[in-house]
């Protein structure tokens, strides 16, 4: 006779994550596109409480500076990305 004992804990996170990859896997592209801006949303209303290491925001302030005084190139985004699209052909 077996005696079931439950999942660790491991075990069960691993259950729950499975059990959401196969209820996106039956979502529609759009249902998922959704689903992605909502948990890009989600992050962004709590990316306050990420830490952000001491040489990153001196890296920041540094830039904004230069920023600020007219000493950076600004590139318009789609420019970018053209240009990366072209390299990578």
């Amino acid at each position: 006779m077996m005696i079931w004992k439950p999942p660790i804990r491991n075990e069960r996170k691993k259950m729950e994550s499975d059990k959401i990859t196969d209820e996106i896997n039956r979502m529609s592209l759009s249902q998922k596109l959704i689903l992605a801006q909502d948990i890009w949303d989600s992050i962004a209303l709590e990316s306050n409480k990420l830490p952000m290491p001491e040489w990153q925001k001196n890296e920041l302030e540094k830039r904004y500076g230069l920023y600020k005084q007219g000493q950076v190139e600004l590139h318009e985004w789609r420019q970018i990305h053209n240009e990366l699209r072209e390299r990578h052909k």
